[in-house]
């Protein structure tokens, strides 16, 4: 049978009958006596070290253990968190002299924490320069959307003193592996263990990439010996990788493969899904709660088509989440009106969703 944690009144009650036993106390004593004194201070030392202990059974199992020790269990099987990555791209800086020089090094600030560095020399030229940058700091907080404007940490005459970050935007900044993505990974190699290239083993190694979330196999899809590896980063705000990232997993795949497969890794192209729904009650709190239901279905189930099924969301999965979201009570929808079926690497995901 389990073994029931007693609870500090508990501990007190046992601790103190004990010693009043063995003192043979019989009827009632004062409130501070030492016997009850003794009774209660013992009883909250062995309460917390129950504590601790109850504690330290956790950190044995992967799936409950703190990032400390996962770490070191992680650390085991020769897996350790992805390292956060900088952002870079591009900034316009403009100026009143063609000709006028920005050197490599000069700093960029956001504000007092967030800065970028150019990496190589700029020239005014037309009254523009396009200069590339990287950010200072790694991380997602690095990120920046097009049309932000950044200043010099040090003006350069006749050049304007704010920059503005191009139309590509300033991206691929990813945090640190959190905790929970680093245990899904130990737990996928506890649970399936590597095989010398079984499709856990692909799935594995496009994971062990910084920033990718969600990866899928696809064996033989390009003929007999071929595997194709498709992903997603759901950190980024455009999920879909880009040929950056693309390329950063082909060449991690490329280390790890078995001599004889021809793996390709691939971004998933969007099947944005049209929703037609009306929602009872119908206001911005439900229609919201809907849309988070939606998406976070979509997250779990979805998958890249292969031309044969995978990927599929059943339209009974969709109305399970509408009709689960928090706050509604009733609902209609017409769109869609069947299961949705990918195509072959097509990734299911939100489009738009109108309200009747």
């Amino acid at each position: 049978m389990p073994f029931e944690r007693p609870t500090l009144a508990e501990l007190i009650d046992r601790v103190g009958g004990d010693l009043r036993g063995r003192l043979e106390i019989e009827g009632p004593i004062l409130r501070r006596a030492m016997a009850d004194v003794l009774s209660a201070v013992w009883a909250g030392a062995v309460h917390t070290l129950y504590g601790f202990l109850d504690w330290l059974s956790e950190q044995l199992f992967a799936d409950l253990s703190e990032r400390e020790q996962l770490l070191r269990q992680a650390a085991l099987y020769g897996i350790t968190p992805t390292a956060a990555s900088f952002a870079d791209g591009d900034v316009v800086a403009t100026g009143s002299l063609d000709g006028t020089s920005i050197p490599e090094g000069t700093i960029l600030r956001l504000d007092a924490v967030t800065s970028y560095r150019t990496t190589s020399d700029g020239v005014i030229t037309s009254g523009t320069a396009t200069i590339p940058v990287i950010a200072i700091l790694a991380g997602s907080d690095s990120n920046l959307p097009s049309g932000t404007s950044l200043g010099f940490e040090s003006p350069i005459e006749t050049v304007d003193s704010a920059t503005t970050v191009d139309s590509g935007g300033i991206t691929g900044g990813v945090d640190e592996e959190g905790t929970e993505e680093l245990r899904d990974r130990l737990l996928l190699r506890l649970r399936e263990p590597p095989e010398g290239g079984a499709d856990q083993d692909y799935e594995a190694w496009a994971l062990a990439v910084a920033g990718v979330t969600r990866a899928w196999v696809y064996p033989n899809e390009l003929g007999l010996g071929t595997v194709v590896v498709r992903f997603v980063l759901d950190g980024e705000v455009d999920i879909f990788p880009g040929a950056g990232a693309v390329a950063d997993v082909q060449a991690a795949l490329e280390e790890q493969r078995p001599i004889t497969a021809e793996v390709t890794a691939e971004a998933p192209t969007e099947l944005a899904v049209a929703f037609t729904i009306h929602v009872v009650p119908d206001n911005s709190g439900t229609r919201a709660a809907v849309a988070a239901e939606l998406a976070d279905l979509l997250v779990r189930v979805a998958e890249p088509g292969d031309g044969a099924g995978r990927g599929t969301v059943l339209l009974s999965q969709i109305r399970t989440a509408i009709g689960v979201a928090e706050g509604v009570t009733d609902y209609t929808m017409t769109v869609p009106s069947a299961d949705v079926v990918p195509a072959t690497g097509e990734l299911s995901t939100v489009g738009v969703i109108t309200w009747t």
